[in-house]
């Protein structure tokens, strides 16, 4: 609207300034007009008043107008933030279901998600076997009553085992294999493959009882295992290492599985492995190859880590070395494997010899057969160029602890690193 002079009320628009000089000079003191009268300008837009109570209804109206504007920005604010608020809210809210799917996934994944253990899984899978025509209900009833039995026992059933692979390795490379300059070979290990029960998350006692076997048959380790005579069942084993934890060992460890293995299909590791070799006086050590150490990615002082620890004490011009060192239990991301022996080429490579939990006992036993060619190693050989992880870690067997040594390594273990190499 436009503006109204103080003085008649008239609109007068844009021409305000001029019509009050003409109609209402008299009151302005114009020239001429003999007045005197104060005059007070509006500060806000420079209207002239003579009445000082005009002009603060005057000011008070561009107060009032200006109010108005103010509260209607203030309003559009507050509606921003809370839009924003609630914007914010949601995101969080996706983001905390999104890491809720994701720690299931994980749970699942590592066999942390109260979905049973061994004897379920064995069981459910024979149950899809028969289902599938590819068992007989005989053979499932027989099976179960012989894993009930195994489990009541704690004794390894012994159906995944493969014995002899590393004499029938001695007697090849001693007749055959003109490539390879030496080699050296753990004492006897028997090869242990994953079952019904384990398949997908046994692979670390797996390779625990394939350790286990070397050192049963040591005069060395056999006081420290005067009570573990036979190769224990993965339920076994897992109960054993709750003990080693009960003991005190590897706190920060046990916390990550809720202090509880059985019954899971919990994964284990290098940790864990130690924990319950050095609960049973086994003296050994975690060695960490935290990042590659050669081209492309390889770890070629892994390899040559190895050769050290398999050709001390072992020296000699003899091609085949069958020594007394046990296997070394070799670990990377989302797998684990036992090493039982390296060969060295006449061209100054190495290669690994590795016994895998997933290597069925069919594809071992053909191990057990002369091969001229050597074909059949290809199951057990890994060069350098083969293993291309981002780390790795091994837990090497070294002797026995005294009582005092393992109760020192308790101690040590509640802040337990592992050696890195640089």
């Amino acid at each position: 609207a436009p503006p109204e002079c103080p003085f008649c009320g008239e609109a007068a628009g844009r021409e305000l300034e001029e019509h009050v000089r003409e109609r209402h000079g008299h009151l302005l003191g114009a020239p001429g007009t003999g007045n005197d009268e104060q005059l007070y300008e509006c500060p806000m837009c420079s209207l002239t008043c003579t009445d000082i109570q005009i002009l603060e209804e005057h000011v008070d109206l561009h107060l009032e107008e200006h109010s108005f504007s103010e509260g209607g920005n203030i309003r559009d604010l507050e509606l921003a933030r809370q839009l924003q608020t609630e914007e914010d809210k949601w995101q969080r809210s996706e983001e905390e279901k999104r890491e809720r799917e994701e720690f299931k996934k994980l749970q699942k994944q590592y066999g942390l998600d109260n979905s049973g253990g061994y004897k379920q899984q064995f069981l459910k899978n024979m149950e899809r076997e028969v289902d599938r025509g590819r068992m007989h209900p005989f053979e499932y009833h027989k099976r179960k009553a012989d894993m009930m039995e195994s489990l009541a026992f704690g004794i390894d059933d012994g159906k995944t085992k493969t014995s002899g692979v590393i004499e029938a390795l001695c007697k090849y490379y001693q007749n055959e294999s003109k490539d390879v300059k030496r080699v050296w070979l753990s004492a006897g290990v028997d090869h242990f493959h994953s079952s019904l029960g384990d398949r997908g998350w046994g692979c670390g006692y797996r390779n625990f009882q394939m350790l286990l076997s070397s050192l049963l048959q040591n005069s060395l380790y056999r006081d420290c295992l005067r009570d573990t005579t036979l190769i224990p069942s993965i339920p076994k084993i897992q109960s054993m290492i709750e003990d080693a934890w009960r003991e005190g060992f590897d706190p920060q460890g046990a916390s990550h599985f809720n202090n509880r293995l059985h019954g899971s299909k919990a994964w284990i590791g290098a940790c864990e492995i130690y924990s319950l070799l050095t609960s049973l006086r086994i003296k050994c050590q975690i060695i960490d190859f935290h990042k590659p150490t050669g081209a492309m990615g390889t770890h070629p002082r892994l390899f040559e880590w190895i050769l050290h620890y398999y050709s001390t004490d072992n020296e000699g011009d003899t091609k085949v070395t069958c020594t007394s060192k046990p296997p070394i239990y070799l670990q990377h991301q989302g797998h684990s494997r036992t090493v039982v022996g390296i060969e060295e080429k006449k061209n100054k490579s190495l290669c690994l010899l590795l016994f895998d939990p997933g290597c069925s006992s069919q594809e071992m036993q053909k191990l057990l057969k002369q091969n001229s060619d050597g074909t059949n190693l290809k199951l057990l050989r890994k060069f350098v160029g083969s293993l291309k992880e981002k780390q790795y870690q091994i837990v090497a067997v070294d002797g026995v602890l005294s009582l005092e040594e393992k109760a020192a390594r308790c101690r040590a273990s509640q802040v337990l690193t592992s050696e890195k190499i640089p």
